[in-house]
């Protein structure tokens, strides 16, 4: 929701480290790849209660998220690289609930909740980008990608929030957590409305 609108603001700085990265010979593939560690650490680290070490480990992995695809247009998008970004995407973002699952017991449910309307999310937002590609329509709402970017309620800096107040109020997930799988619920709704507005036009129809 919020995602687009940032965008303005965070790419600037993040295109400028992005030229000085693939200036120095690293690929963005090697930034995707180093800023899952991260993410996987900081699972790790909110399993043995060090919710402070995983919110710092959180934004390390965001702003390696964030590099990558500033590394990538500074020396050329790959199809591999859009494709390691969403997988390392995912696994980030199904490690997160876990490891509050595994930090306390009442947190096992709302986190299995949380990681199945992830999983519904994700279903949702790559079966619309299959068929938006397969239709030739594009967006730079999100700026460019490797595949199409559909909009939603629940994207990546509302996700991070949700991280975030997880880690500093971690008494509280379940609440957190419930009320976000709800979100994201809301979210695979309105990308099916979404869906069904512009898919039911034939290919090229609202170009003019």
């Amino acid at each position: 929701m919020f995602d687009a609108k940032l965008r303005p603001l965070i790419d600037p700085p993040l295109n400028a480290a992005g030229r000085a990265i693939a200036g120095l010979g690293i690929s963005a593939n090697a930034v995707t790849l180093a800023g899952l560690l991260p993410g996987l650490a900081a699972a790790l680290a909110i399993a043995h209660g060090q919710f402070l070490a995983g919110l710092a480990l959180i934004l390390v992995n965001r702003l390696a998220d964030g590099l990558d695809g500033a590394v990538a247009r500074a020396s050329g998008p790959s199809d591999l690289g859009g494709y390691l970004d969403i997988v390392t995407d995912f696994i980030f973002y199904t490690a997160i609930p876990l490891g509050f699952a595994f930090a306390a017991p009442a947190n096992l449910l709302p986190a299995l909740l949380l990681v199945a309307s992830f999983t519904l999310t994700g279903v949702s937002f790559l079966a619309f980008a299959v068929i938006a590609g397969k239709r030739g329509e594009e967006t730079s709402a999100h700026g460019a990608k490797s595949f199409f970017y559909s909009t939603g309620l629940a994207e990546g800096g509302e996700t991070i929030a949700c991280f975030i107040a997880m880690c500093l109020w971690q008494q509280h997930f379940p609440l957190i957590a419930l009320a976000y799988a709800g979100l994201c619920g809301l979210t695979v709704v309105q990308r099916s409305l979404m869906a069904w507005r512009q898919f039911s036009r034939p290919p090229g129809a609202d170009r003019g």
